[in-house]
């Protein structure tokens, strides 16, 4: 079975539905390709462990080396741990297999990825499997040199037409060179309206703290740094931000919620991140088509949409045991605060899972374009919130995926 160009293998109906063994060289080199298709994409290409561990591992089973495959023999072998390490206190291996795992499940959502060679790294090992894509039709066989040289023989003009194509595809790479880098994706112009202002973008991160300053005697510095909470995945969401900010040369600086003032947010555009831990977010939304609701009687909260009010399919009840919750829900929102007059973005969720895929979507420049496929035109100089959805993957967030947009 002959590899293609693309590094696609045509189906073989025997294992199309189940695991596949590239066992012929050409086989292995369309593994290899799809590998290399995975690493350069924008999921992977900012991540040097999860590309060095899932390079190691897919090389490892290539060979034929499965058996090699332990968290403790990958630690020493790819992230150069001592032989003796501790791999409960030092879980490198895990925590970076989990993310291999999110972000293969990101790249593969994507439609233009469907009928590629499937690379799986399964839960609960760290053997890689391959899986062959549905619907291929076979390849022409390549013609015998005999009858391709007579061929070549008969058209004499067939190098001078491979000539003026390989000239063609080296004029359109080098107007991508030229070009293409400098146009902006749909997220730089989502983010353009904040960027474009003078003033330093302004990042109100949710938390609590706890009222310990009027405590007598007076608290020490340990309990007010004990007092003071946030939670890891709008952390995360800031994380995400900054360094984009931080890539595209933004100033910025980082408040609590708790300790912003109105008269902060008159001072230039705002991130608002986390939802009911952010009284701010609850503020800027609450006259908009989309925004946070909650019953504290019957542990709900959801996603109001104005032009459906009772209906409440964005729903998570938070009192679940977290492992029985599947799906969450967030909000993004780039809106004019009629009362500061600033530019405001929102990244928050139903619950921390939510809230982390908000941080996701603002920061990879792939998603954003689904919101291409129903935004007006001039959609980047109006107000826009979209909805986003994310199914739970290894507790974590999965790819957010965009369930509703709306423009005024």
């Amino acid at each position: 079975m002959a590899a293609s160009p693309t590094g696609r293998i045509p189906e073989t109906p025997e294992i199309s539905s189940g695991n596949w063994i590239p066992e012929a060289e050409s086989e292995r080199a369309a593994v290899r390709e799809q590998l290399a298709r995975l690493l350069s994409s924008p999921i992977f290409i900012n991540s040097r462990r999860c590309a060095s561990l899932l390079r190691f591992v897919v090389d490892c089973a290539l060979e034929g080396k499965a058996d090699h495959l332990k968290e403790r023999t990958l630690g020493i072998d790819v992230f150069q741990r001592d032989p003796h390490y501790d791999t409960n206190h030092d879980p490198v291996v895990r925590t970076t297999a989990v993310e291999i795992r999110k972000r293969l499940a990101q790249y593969y959502t994507a439609p233009e990825h469907e009928q590629e060679i499937r690379i799986c790294f399964p839960a609960g090992s760290y053997v890689p499997e391959f899986k062959l894509p549905g619907g291929w039709v076979p390849a022409k066989p390549a013609l015998p040199v005999v009858e391709a040289e007579a061929t070549a023989r008969s058209k004499p003009h067939s190098l001078l037409l491979v000539g003026w194509a390989a000239a063609a595809i080296v004029a359109g790479v080098v107007l991508y060179l030229i070009v293409g880098r400098n146009v902006p994706t749909a997220l730089d112009r989502f983010w353009a309206p904040l960027f474009a202002s003078r003033e330093p973008v302004l990042l109100l991160i949710g938390g609590v703290t706890a009222d310990v300053l009027q405590s007598s005697p007076p608290v020490t510095v340990v309990d007010l740094q004990n007092a003071e909470r946030v939670a890891f995945a709008d952390a995360e969401t800031l994380s995400r931000i900054t360094g984009m900010m931080m890539k595209k040369g933004k100033a910025f600086h980082i408040r609590r919620q708790q300790s912003a003032s109105l008269e902060d947010l008159r001072e230039g555009p705002v991130v608002l991140i986390g939802a009911f831990n952010n009284e701010w977010t609850l503020r800027l939304t609450d006259q908009a088509r989309f925004r946070f609701q909650r019953d504290l009687t019957t542990h709900e909260s959801w996603i109001f949409d104005r032009d459906h009010p009772y209906d409440r399919k964005w729903l998570v009840h938070t009192t679940q045991p977290y492992r029985s919750v599947v799906q969450d829900y967030a909000l993004v929102s780039r809106m004019l605060d009629p009362t500061t007059g600033e530019l405001v973005v929102t990244a928050a969720g139903l619950t921390k899972y939510g809230t982390a895929a908000a941080g996701e979507f603002l920061s990879e420049p792939h998603y954003m374009q689904e919101v291409l496929r129903t935004a007006p035109k001039k959609w980047d100089t109006k107000n826009v919130q979209i909805v986003l959805s994310t199914a739970l993957v290894s507790e974590s967030s999965g790819p957010p995926r965009v369930i509703a947009t709306y423009f005024w």
